[in-house]
């Protein structure tokens, strides 16, 4: 990876892009229709992608940001992660619900995107355990293989080392989202979040290829028409990613940003710095604990955001407790205790916050 040194409101609800990083060539955040404008569309144009929330040694998270020449969601910051392929594993087909369940298929994929956007390497050797370290040069060599097809993840691997493979292990599912039936670009969304070593447990040769919190990374990723999109990679604690976005510095779609929001409750309690790694390793076991409760737990719920009201200040509120349409009639169920505000604009979301439910009724009944 090259490194730089630097440093009128839409009334419809847009389409919520997918909580990752890059979406098929035609995609576009632009859609205006809601429930009541289109009909529901097949199981079958629902595209597969997963995302992976990446915390560093240092309990800071990875976002990407397309720039330049860039037009997908050209100006918002994204979790890495793509598209399903082949080389993944099988996958169940549309009609069939386990699709929307997480699997070794979208587990493998995660990796591989992460792998083939950021040149950030998540294999371990299968015998001892170890994380795969493999210098730069190597690394962007294999990227370009791999996305040209002259080479799979697991054959490139196997280059590295016989006993290498996907840390897929490490991978926690942390909700799934399923686009509104009503929009035109429709995924179904795999999360997961991935803890990398602590300072203490990591290999100095992995820390030392990771940007350093507040660095900027520019890496050059082919884009799907033979191309090279410049996308910056950028490692900060969760709280300051929100703080930027609510500053109107940067983009987040309302699942980053809800995402972001629960992860920084854990990991950016005061004080945020000059803690022990024992310290560092306690509010990590506090956020995956959080993240196995509910009913259903974070590592269980499907997400698919419907539009419930206008708030006074205008902004759309986002109910999050609805599962999607594929999944109405099975037990599946999404978040009911948050709520989401953004401001739409322009295929944009500005102005985004996290409230619970029982405080936006609240101030609904006491407007009446």
């Amino acid at each position: 990876m090259s490194r730089s040194s630097s440093h009128g409101e839409a009334k419809k609800m847009p389409a919520l892009p997918r909580p990752s990083s890059r979406p098929p060539a035609s995609d576009s955040p632009t859609s205006n229709a809601t429930a009541v404008d289109m009909p529901v569309r097949s199981a079958t144009s629902l595209t597969i992608p997963d995302s992976v929330i990446l915390v560093s040694p240092q309990n800071e998270i990875l976002l990407l940001h397309r720039v330049k020449t860039s037009t997908s969601f050209a100006s918002a910051h994204v979790f890495p992660g793509g598209n399903l392929s082949e080389q993944d594993g099988p996958c169940p087909p549309p009609e069939n619900l386990s699709r929307h369940e997480d699997g070794p298929h979208y587990r493998r994929a995660a990796l591989r995107e992460l792998f083939e956007e950021s040149g950030i390497l998540l294999a371990k050797d299968r015998k001892s355990g170890k994380m795969l370290a493999v210098d730069e040069a190597t690394r962007e060599q294999g990227r370009k293989l791999i996305h040209q097809g002259k080479a799979t993840f697991d054959e490139w691997l196997a280059q590295q080392h016989p006993d290498a493979e996907p840390d897929t292990e490490k991978l926690t599912p942390f909700t799934r989202w399923i686009t509104p039936s009503a929009n035109a670009k429709r995924y179904t969304t795999q999360m997961y979040i991935y803890f990398m070593p602590l300072p203490v447990n990591v290999d100095e040769s992995l820390l030392k290829e990771l940007p350093q919190e507040g660095e900027r990374e520019e890496i050059q990723v082919p884009s799907s028409d033979g191309g090279i999109e410049v996308t910056e990679a950028q490692f900060l604690p969760a709280k300051e990613w929100l703080r930027r976005a609510q500053n109107g510095e940067i983009i987040l779609f309302p699942p980053q940003f809800l995402l972001l929001y629960l992860v920084s409750g854990f990991l950016d309690q005061h004080p945020r710095t000059g803690l022990s790694v024992e310290e560092m390793e306690h509010r990590r076991n506090k956020l995956i604990r959080f993240i196995h409760s509910g009913s259903p737990a974070w590592t269980d719920k499907c997400i698919s955001p419907k539009m419930t009201k206008v708030a006074a200040d205008g902004r759309t509120v986002l109910a999050l407790h609805d599962p999607g349409y594929e999944l109405k009639g099975s037990k599946r169920q999404g978040e009911s205790d948050y709520v989401v505000l953004v401001r739409f604009m322009k295929g944009s979301a500005r102005e985004v916050t996290v409230a619970l439910k029982k405080d936006i009724l609240k101030d609904e009944r006491s407007n009446l």
